[in-house]
């Protein structure tokens, strides 16, 4: 029956956010914006909170992690309590969380990758830039990961910003990377890296290219790499020029023909922006290691689509990076689309679900930067208050904090509060300082957790 919902400040409307990165932030944001009396937990399997903006976003840009600061006035708040190092479908299953909370709000991203499905891609230097990106950045699952960079040659399959991050961190001095938060055990790996050259690879041309031109500009103002790019590869017709409208692409190919028409400087190593080429085959030197990708020539149809030539060329690498999309992944209980990678949802309601709702990557699938998600995370939000307001969400059976806090203790769970994670922010910080660096992180999950509020 439609009626108003009796939140009270005795009784507050109780909700669940399933990971807290920018989605999960941004969706709790909007919580407490609302009219009505709320209290938001939100939880994160990792000790440490925003998700990708500490181990997504590159490290040499910091800027765009500044966002955190307005990230922790949220998770400040008295009505919100983070939950660190608690996994949904585990420490918290489905149940209990239904159980627990008046509504659950999924905003764990999309933490996968897609594959190439071309022969040779689980050959040993063949990965996914996802993987790569979480080694430097100090992923936990990462850290401990070996990562053997005597690779000469590098070839990065995608022109989306990962694809160009990747190539960039590979292609800086150790000056350079000292100047970022990179993660401790990335850096003098990196600084006795092999590798001379970068093939970044695009299969359709410069117009259809997903980078950015702020990212792009970065290859022309590195101290020991210069950019190389073919005339031949980014030339279009004046139908294909007038056919762009956005003012972005417009700067990326003006950017790449100023890339093209540079003398080379000899630079210690070469960045080299492809286009129009499609990766068939990784080789095998015979012990089960990259020793080669064999690419296929394409041009475009009238439609815009890669066709392939049937011309060949076989690049000289030894280590594949595929940066072609993430993907979602399936949670405990939870509906999901395998086809898409996401949580089946309309306007961000959770399908045949009352009371579940998906936002961000989870919800739309894997694309826009962080401050997308802010609208997306605020949309879905809209939909929970009005569910709310309809008098339509269930109602939880354990409407109270101490009862979480009771189940997790039961089970041996080690929470990780905001408090704590503020108190090994600072040991990071203060030991980056030592170090004349911006942050060193802490990467292994036993480490974070010796570093709790005293």
């Amino acid at each position: 029956m439609s009626q108003e919902q009796p939140y009270t400040p005795e009784r507050p409307l109780r909700v669940a956010v399933i990971g807290s990165g920018p989605s999960g932030i941004f969706a709790t944001e909007a919580l407490l914006k609302s009219d009505l009396s709320v209290q938001v937990d939100v939880f994160d399997r990792l000790p440490t909170p925003y998700g990708l903006v500490r181990y997504g976003v590159a490290p040499d840009h910091l800027t765009i992690k500044s966002v955190t600061r307005g990230f922790e006035k949220t998770l400040s708040d008295p009505r919100v309590q983070f939950y660190g190092n608690v996994e949904f479908g585990r420490d918290l299953t489905y149940e209990e969380a239904r159980a627990h909370y008046d509504a659950l709000v999924y905003t764990v991203g999309a933490s996968s990758d897609r594959r190439l499905g071309i022969p040779g891609e689980d050959l040993k230097g063949s990965m996914s830039a996802t993987e790569f990106v979480a080694w430097y950045n100090g992923h936990p699952d990462a850290a401990a990961r070996e990562m053997l960079l005597h690779a000469s040659g590098v070839a990065v399959v995608g022109v989306g910003n990962v694809a160009l991050d990747v190539s960039r961190i590979l292609a800086k001095t150790p000056a350079e990377l000292r100047e970022s938060d990179i993660a401790p055990h990335a850096l003098p790996a990196l600084e006795a890296s092999q590798v001379r050259d970068i093939f970044i690879l695009g299969r359709r041309g410069p117009a259809q290219a997903a980078f950015t031109t702020k990212e792009l500009r970065e290859f022309g103002e590195l101290s020991a790499a210069e950019p190389v790019v073919k005339g031949q590869e980014i030339a279009l017709t004046e139908a294909e020029e007038a056919a762009i409208t956005d003012n972005v692409k417009k700067k990326n190919v003006e950017v790449l023909r100023d890339f093209a028409g540079r003398t080379p400087e000899g630079k210690e190593r070469r960045v080299h922006l492809r286009f129009l080429v499609s990766p068939v085959e990784i080789l095998d030197d015979g012990q089960g290691n990259v020793a080669g990708l064999k690419v296929q020539r394409n041009r475009l149809d009238d439609s815009g689509n890669a066709v392939g030539t049937g011309e060949y060329e076989t690049l000289p690498v030894q280590m594949v990076l595929r940066s072609v999309g993430y993907r979602g992944v399936a949670l405990p209980g939870v509906p999901f689309d395998e086809k898409r990678g996401v949580i089946p949802n309309a306007g961000g309601r959770v399908e045949g679900r009352a009371g579940e709702y998906a936002a961000g990557w989870i919800g739309r699938g894997p694309s826009g930067v962080v401050g997308t998600n802010r609208k997306d995370a605020t949309d879905t939000v809209a939909r929970l208050l009005e569910d709310a307001r309809s008098g339509i969400l269930p109602t939880a059976t354990h409407a109270d904090r101490a009862s979480v806090d009771a189940l997790l203790s039961g089970k041996g769970v080690q929470v990780f509060t905001f408090a704590d994670w503020q108190a090994l922010d600072a040991h990071e910080l203060a030991q980056g300082q030592a170090q004349d660096r911006p942050r060193h992180k802490v990467v292994h999950r036993e480490e974070m957790l010796t570093h709790r509020r005293k």
